[in-house]
């Protein structure tokens, strides 16, 4: 089994310098790389795949003498990476590659020979690196990975392989159903409400007195450099705020459940609405429920996701009776037909347990799927097959 272990690094001067140089080479390898496939592609419409672009970063180290300085493995994981993200994007699994920039995070993969010591990590050409080691490593390492923030902080994320294999996924134990929403972080189908810390409104004063300061800055000048790292370091403590409560949160609710169910939300489409778009994008739906879905899996847990169509709100939870519309502000209602008054929240939450406990016993997959019948643009119910005609 795989799992990353992430370090905060302290390299000194003459590491940062070497460490800098290998990051400007890897990225101009991939920017060449990628320039040089989308070129190949116009031209003949096919790629270069993982091999071919090897030996351009080879032909590359020949005609630059720079292009030696960081570890030679380095350079090629870049010729791995570019067609993994390639491959990643025509499975539709995540967007075109881009272009890298020297002014956003950066980061080198070294595939061998590092090695962890005690006070810190040995690499190739660099050394050992002072490391805050905060829990043993146990296995064998498969890369390393240094990345850089924007705010100058190096950290190591090292993939380790323990030889286990992932236990077997058991659904016998105690189920939940999670509803995410914005006035509370997460609901649970027994009753329970985490409230949404809302990180951004804490640090917002802050943030704002420097992001005005960085505007009155002259670009290129040192005191702009110094101030747009001020306001990195906001973002920064806020997303670390952020991880932290979703780590916390995510550890709970696997340790006390054995089946674990959310709806399955499409954020990027909840985004567009200018309304919720900043509270949305703070929450960090997403970061949280693949955190809930890797530490099931080490658990032999059950992680499912229910369809974000599945009308968890506008349903009874104990008639099934369905309401035509619910507006958003109200957070409470009455079942006409059962007079059973519910949480909206707390309903939602039962309703995507119930549904996943059936998902999981009909065995019949996530989604119910039926290519045969589709809606019309009036809404109406109407077949795709060819009928008889007489």
């Amino acid at each position: 089994m795989l799992r990353v272990t992430k370090f905060r690094i302290y390299p000194t001067n003459e590491q940062r310098v070497h460490l800098a140089q290998s990051f400007g080479c890897c990225r101009f390898a991939w920017n060449y790389a990628l320039n040089l496939t989308n070129e190949t592609y116009k031209a003949t419409g096919k790629g270069l795949n993982r091999f071919a672009i090897q030996k351009e970063i080879t032909k590359l180290k020949k005609e630059h003498e720079w292009m030696s300085e960081p570890y030679s493995q380095c350079l090629q994981v870049v010729a791995l990476n570019l067609s993994r993200a390639f491959i990643n994007f025509f499975e539709k699994r995540a967007s075109f590659p881009q272009f890298k920039s020297k002014h956003h995070k950066q980061s080198i993969s070294y595939p061998q020979n590092v090695s962890v010591v005690e006070d810190g990590i040995k690499f190739p050409k660099m050394g050992v690196v002072y490391a805050k080691i905060h829990r043993p490593i146990e296995g064998t390492i498969r890369t390393v990975t240094v990345s850089m923030n924007c705010k100058g902080q190096y950290f190591a994320s090292v993939l380790v392989d323990d030889g286990k294999d992932l236990p077997e996924k058991s659904g016998e134990g105690k189920a939940v159903g999670l509803d995410l929403g914005l006035t509370h972080f997460a609901i649970t189908s027994d009753g329970s409400k985490f409230d949404n810390p809302r990180w951004i409104a804490k640090h917002e004063r802050n943030l704002r007195a420097k992001q005005r300061r960085l505007s009155r800055r002259q670009k290129g000048s040192n005191n702009r450099n110094k101030t747009r790292k001020q306001v990195a370091g906001v973002h920064n403590k806020i997303s670390r705020c952020r991880e932290d409560f979703h780590h916390k949160l995510s550890r709970r609710i696997v340790d006390e459940n054995q089946v674990i169910m959310v709806e399955n939300l499409a954020v990027k489409n909840m985004v567009k609405n200018h309304c919720l778009a900043k509270a949305i994008s703070q929450v960090g739906w997403g970061q949280f429920c693949t955190m809930l879905k890797y530490k099931a899996e080490w658990y032999g847990k059950v992680y499912l996701e229910v369809d974000r169509f599945f009308p968890s709100s506008k349903t009874c939870n104990v008639c099934l009776n369905q309401v035509r519309s619910l507006p958003l502000d109200v957070r409470s209602w009455r079942c006409q037909k059962c007079n059973t008054k519910h949480d909206r929240d707390i309903n939602a939450a039962k309703n995507i347990r119930d549904e996943g406990l059936r998902i999981l016993s009909s065995g019949t997959g996530e989604f119910a799927y039926c290519p045969d019948v589709r809606r019309d643009s009036r809404g109406r119910k109407k077949s795709t097959t060819s009928q008889p005609v007489g």
